[in-house]
């Protein structure tokens, strides 16, 4: 990731005086041309950009000699790996500089060889029922005689050939393709931050010299650290700290409505793990950018490669000033055809948002011929609305649109035989599909990818790390505000919290919040992780130091006794540990009203205490007056009762807490996936290491301890824990996880019949089937949920909670936790 840097001086022959001068660089790296200090044009071999015009006609005037420096990166537009576009870095990659040289370029054959391009196109890919398809054979076939390629001055008359094709105009009803540049850059992915700031800049500085020379040309960048459709304030972030002055450029472009800010939100995150306080956080930081920065927030939100959609997001976006959505991920399903490509999308509490998926399901289109046929043949909304989007510009790894696509539209733009073509805006488009939106359908409910299902449990410290930070946020902020409420000399840590959030945010990205990145980013995650706890402790200590100043003093209490906080909105009574005065950890039973404090001194006695026992054949018991438990020798759960109802929750001769070992080979996507067929390699974990055994012995609170082996060499240990008042047991697992090409979960059958199970998403929940009668519902095998999961039946349920997991599953009456 290191990058090097070429000095090259250039000497442009006086002969070439009214000539198309380039500077053509090619290498197996990607690359930046900066001249007289400030970067001028990308070099991405990939992204067909091997070139930098020096000048369009030669003048006497201007400078034969010069200097240039070329910034040339270890890594092309997808990372640095061999022999796949997802393998990791390969450290002994070498890349080759192949040409560096100074030419001539001929304007006039370029031109001709795009006409013929776009002739052959439409005469391949029409049809012979077409006779379109003829005319332009037919002309192709005129210019080739009528040109002499030795002979510059036949060139003139091939082109007025192509150009009365061209110019031969549609009928008013023909669809209408608006189409935009783009260039998506993953914030990290194959690549480490650091680097994407890097193809922020080539890409961008690509575009804005590209509108320079095409003032009809727009760009939608979402990445606020990005180019073209701004669609994540992050990365515009970047561009201005690291390159002032193309960031200068570009808000000129965007005061023109060229460059166009879409999005909304910090970075294009996960649109199914992030909390739904994260989700407003990335629409308020995203969106308060955008008004800062461009003078105006965006209408449209603007994420067209994460990995499903939450139900609460048209809710969220309402809320945000946004009524507009647009994505094409869910072209990606491996099982069902999602049916709409223009419609309003209906979230949990009624709220709406016009949504489009360019029917040409990509983001990264070309300008090529077979592109606008695709668009409208596929466009599954036909009759209804007659307009739809084209994003064209090399993407993922950045790259953008290029001088040939937009030559390409230019000879489409009203072509018989051929859609519509115009360059436009996200406002235009969507402008017109709000007007012609009466018979549009209602989608209601969650976007769920059928596909990339791994993405919720794949690197669980990622996983771990980000449910952990949003926790210590809410704290921090709960207090903090608590304090400046009461105290007005304590200062509300404003932007130390807005510093820890955007790290926060930062690593709720698509491909780093989901795991799908590789180690490097994993790494910095995990980094940032570590900085959020950090700071977050400390700005709780002193928001807790100036809220309970009073009751902190030694003065204050005259026996022994323990401040206890509860930041959640309702009374809480819990047993917690606490040092006693020899130091050792003493337990006691507490009662914390809601968003405040109670003092603990002398121990509680619960009206029941905790009751262990072990029987004969090795099971253990725990009761606690609430609920009672049996676990058997290998630390199954093989009864649970709710005391009050008598009813038990697992079923005669079923065991709850089973861990399974499933075989993990995906058909390609490694960290994305996991498929379908791989329910049918479960294996039960059988091998015990340790068998059950009482490590607290009851009162305030009983648990046990037992120790598994899973696979060939990981090992799982599981402390189970019941408190005294607690209607719920506790789980405490360790994995020490060793396996390759494995998933671990672990199963609860309980006594419930419903044909839903109901999953917490953001600020609410959505139910999903727990049977498999049509292929949607099979296609949800493997399905995401936040902090719960429960299946309930009139008057009795069972719930599943964690503190860090998301991927899970409820078929028939399996609960099951992925690990």
């Amino acid at each position: 990731w290191e990058t090097c840097w070429f000095k090259v001086e250039l000497s442009i022959p006086l002969a070439w005086a009214g000539r198309e001068v380039h500077f053509v660089w090619e290498s197996d790296g990607e690359g930046m041309v900066w001249r007289d200090a400030q970067p001028v044009q990308g070099l991405t071999k990939e992204g067909e950009k091997t070139s930098y015009i020096l000048t369009r006609s030669l003048k006497e005037s201007e400078p034969h000699s010069l200097t240039l420096y070329v910034e040339l990166a270890c890594n092309g537009l997808f990372g640095a790996g061999k022999g796949s576009m997802i393998a990791p870095p390969d450290p002994d990659r070498r890349v080759t500089l192949s040409k560096a040289e100074l030419v001539v370029f001929n304007r006039d054959v370029y031109d001709l060889l795009v006409d013929l391009e776009i002739l052959l196109d439409m005469a391949q890919l029409l049809g012979e029922e077409n006779q379109r398809s003829f005319q332009a054979l037919y002309t192709a076939n005129q210019m080739v005689n009528v040109c002499d390629v030795t002979d510059p001055s036949t060139f003139p008359a091939a082109r007025d050939l192509a150009a009365a094709i061209f110019s031969q105009s549609n009928g008013e009803s023909q669809h209408t393709i608006h189409a935009m540049g783009h260039c998506h850059i993953d914030s990290a992915w194959l690549w480490p931050y650091e680097e994407t700031i890097r193809k922020c800049a080539r890409s961008w500085v690509t575009v804005v010299h590209l509108m320079e020379h095409n003032p009809e040309l727009t760009f939608a960048c979402s990445q606020l650290g990005l180019i073209s459709v701004l669609w994540q304030a992050q990365q515009f972030e970047w561009v201005r700290s690291w390159y002032p002055g193309l960031y200068a450029r570009i808000q000129d472009f965007v005061a023109k409505g060229q460059f166009i800010p879409v999005g909304g939100t910090w970075v294009e995150m996960d649109g199914n793990l992030p909390s739904g306080e994260s989700m407003v956080r990335q629409f308020l930081q995203g969106q308060r950018f955008f008004q800062e920065q461009f003078g105006r927030i965006c209408s449209e939100f603007w994420l067209p490669d994460t990995f499903g959609y939450s139900a609460q997001l048209p809710q969220l976006m309402r809320g945000c000033g946004i009524r507009r959505f647009l994505t094409q991920k869910l072209s990606w399903n491996l099982v069902n055809s999602f049916p709409h490509h223009t419609f309003f999308w209906e979230g949990i509490d009624g709220s709406q948002v016009l949504t489009h998926f360019p029917p040409g399901d990509s983001y990264g289109m070309h300008g090529r011929v077979e592109e606008m046929l695709k668009t409208v043949k596929n466009n599954k909304d036909k009759g209804r609305v007659n307009h739809s989007a084209f994003l064209f510009g090399f993407g993922d790894g950045g790259g953008g649109p290029t001088q040939k696509m937009l030559d390409r539209m230019k000879r489409m733009s009203n072509t018989d035989g051929l859609p519509r073509v115009q360059i436009s805006t996200p406002d235009q488009l969507f402008s017109v599909l709000e007007k012609e939106s009466s018979q549009l359908c209602t989608w209601v409910g969650e976007l769920f990818l059928e596909l990339h299902n791994g993405t919720y449990t794949t690197q669980a410290q990622i996983k771990k790390g980000n449910r952990e930070c949003e926790r210590i946020l809410h704290d921090v902020e709960v207090l903090s505000a608590l304090a400046a409420a009461r105290d007005s000399v304590f200062q509300y840590p404003a932007s130390q919290l807005q510093r820890l959030w955007r790290l926060l945010l930062l690593n709720q990205f698509h491909d780093v919040l989901p795991g799908s990145c590789i180690q490097l980013v994993v790494e910095d995650a995990l980094q940032y992780y570590t900085e959020i706890r950090r700071a977050g402790a400390q700005l709780q200590e002193e928001a807790v130091q100036s809220l309970c100043r009073d009751l902190l003093q030694p003065e204050a209490r005259s026996t022994q006794s323990t401040l206890v906080l509860n930041t959640l909105p309702w009374e809480r009574t819990e047993v917690i540990s606490r040092p006693g005065p020899d130091g050792a950890e003493t337990l006691g039973l507490v009662t914390v009203p809601s968003m405040g404090y109670a003092l603990v001194q002398e121990p509680f006695v619960p009206p029941q205490p905790v009751a262990v026992r072990k029987q004969e054949d090795g099971s253990i018991t725990m009761e606690n007056g609430v609920i009672a438990v049996c676990l058997d020798t290998m630390g199954h759960l093989t009864s649970l009762r709710l005391l009050d109802s008598g009813r038990s929750s697992v079923p005669d001769g079923c065991y709850a807490n089973q861990f399974a070992l499933f075989d993990d080979v995906p058909l390609y996507w490694d960290a994305w996936d996991v498929m379908d067929y791989h329910l049918e390699t479960r294996k039960p974990v059988t091998t015990l290491l340790k068998p059950l055994e009482i490590t607290l012995a009851g009162g305030l609170r009983g648990s046990v301890r037992f120790s598994l082996q899973v696979g060939k060499s990981s090992t799982l240990t599981q402390e189970i824990i019941l408190d005294a008042m607690c209607p719920y047991l506790r789980f405490l697992t360790q994995v020490e996880w060793k396996e390759a090409h494995k998933f671990l979960k672990v199963e609860f059958p309980v006594q419930v019949r419903s044909t839903n199970a109901t999953y917490e998403i953001q600020f609410g929940h959505l139910q999903r089937p727990t049977h498999w009668n049509t292929s949607w519902d099979w296609a949800r095998f493997e399905v995401w949920a936040h902090k719960w999961l429960d299946l309930s039946e009139h008057g009795f349920g069972v719930a599943l909670l964690n503190d860090c997991k998301y991927g899970a599953s409820a078929h028939r009456n399996i609960l099951s936790l992925s690990l």
